[in-house]
């Protein structure tokens, strides 16, 4: 592509954009015009090259790209989810069906970019309108049909997803998240509901949800205990579950990803495919990543928002297990609203807790445990700030036949403190520690 937004990546006779984001490009264009860059189109400012002023340079590279681009990637299906959990669990149990059904599709989310594997790492679960493009033309280019990626609240705000066309539309649910960015759940609600506007076939809606009446379209169909597609005969210790009347067994452990795989079987249906495929899938990475350890289960989650924690806590309290011991914490610079329900759910339904460090970035993390520990009149719980040797604590305090729930990181490999990115696997902790018992 001959048109960039990052200084860095600009090759001669490339046309660069300074985008107005947290790291304004216009401080950038002359590193651009000095790597090459034939014209620059800006906002503000006149330079030696080619200058294109305009109003909202977003908005130009949108239109840009559209013009340029989009006639190459317009036949791709691609197949959009929002909701504020189970995104990257769901969106990744589609993109593994329909490969194990030799349907072609691409993964574009949380965890990164996946064509037949892992590609790449992504900075932002949706990335910008031209790290999209990007990544689409190469899908094209690997003759892929089918892209399921997940939408987040903020891509669909700051316009990262404009002038895309959807096939299919997925909601799963709604629940307090991010309103330090939104302000208030009815910007959160405003955000999301932008995805099914762009969806051209068909969206599916959880029918169990109580927020499902501002998603629902007339090309909608439901999903849920008395949806369209209706779940019945849950068996969680099983594994078992019947939707409309067909039973279904998987290697999935609790009632949220049930939830999940009924989106998978509404989708499969819909596009007349074998659904039994959904019992040979499994979870994606740091998504209940199990370890075993002597008669203990340890599993590993990104769950980092109340109703996360409290469905995974919810999930392995079916299982056959004596305690349930929660390493937990809350990213800095963040919803702060969110810090004590999160630490009350955990320590009300965990027999004990841990809380410790998640992501601090610029925040001193002791605000963030006092944010935490505001209000709760529960005293089953430590607070140990380095993670790793929480972790450790965690291991060590297991007696037989109980579970560790590690907490709020999942698949992520780093940790940042004060702004800077160590590198940091909660998996990794875990098994190195075991191997060394």
């Amino acid at each position: 592509m001959n048109i960039k937004d990052d200084s860095r990546k600009v090759n001669k006779g490339d046309i660069f954009v300074a985008l107005k984001k947290v790291n304004d490009g216009h401080k950038y264009v002359l590193d651009a015009i000095k790597n090459g860059a034939s014209k620059v189109v800006v906002e503000e400012g006149d330079y030696e090259v080619e200058t294109i002023k305009v109003k909202d340079t977003h908005e130009y590279l949108v239109n840009f790209l559209y013009d340029n681009y989009y006639d190459k990637i317009k036949d791709l299906k691609l197949i959009g989810m929002t909701g504020t959990n189970g995104k990257t669990t769901t969106c990744f149990l589609i993109y593994q069906a329909l490969n194990k059904l030799g349907i072609k599709c691409a993964y574009i989310g949380t965890i990164g970019f996946y064509l037949d594997k892992k590609i790449k790492s992504l900075n932002n679960t949706t990335p910008d309108i031209l790290e999209i493009y990007e990544l689409l033309l190469e899908c094209v280019d690997n003759d892929y049909e089918f892209v399921v990626m997940e939408c987040s609240s903020h891509a669909l705000d700051m316009h990262r997803l404009d002038k895309l066309e959807f096939k299919y539309g997925i909601f799963s649910n709604l629940t307090q998240d991010h309103l330090d960015y939104h302000k208030s759940l009815e910007n959160y609600i405003k955000a999301k509901q932008k995805l099914f506007d762009k969806v051209t076939i068909k969206t599916f809606v959880n029918s169990d949800d109580k927020y499902k009446d501002y998603f629902i379209r007339d090309n909608t169909v439901t999903y849920g205990l008395n949806g369209d597609y209706k779940l019945s005969d849950i068996n969680l210790k099983e594994r078992t579950f019947k939707v409309n009347d067909i039973t279904y067994k998987t290697n999935l452990i609790g009632k949220h990803n049930i939830y999940n795989l009924l989106v998978v079987i509404a989708l499969l249906t819909e596009l007349k495919l074998d659904t039994k495929v959904i019992e040979e899938l499994s979870c994606p990475p740091g998504r209940m990543d199990i370890v075993y350890f002597n008669d203990n289960l340890i599993v590993i989650d990104y769950a980092h928002t109340p109703d996360a924690v409290s469905k995974i806590i919810d999930s392995v309290k079916e299982l056959d297990f004596n305690k349930i011991i929660t390493i937990i914490g809350c990213g800095g610079d963040r919803d702060r609203f969110k810090r004590p329900i999160m630490s009350n759910i955990a320590c009300s339904n965990s027999d004990y807790v841990i809380f410790t460090n998640d992501n601090p970035r610029y925040e001193n993390p002791n605000n963030i445990i006092s944010d935490m520990l505001h209000n709760l009149d529960k005293f089953n719980y430590e607070i140990i700030l380095n993670r790793e040797k929480a972790i450790i604590k965690g291991i060590q305090i297991l007696e037989k036949n109980d579970i560790l729930l590690v907490l709020g990181k999942g698949h992520e490999d780093y940790q940042i403190i004060n702004g800077v990115k160590h590198h940091f696997d909660d998996k990794e902790v875990v098994k190195k520690y075991i191997k060394k018992l």
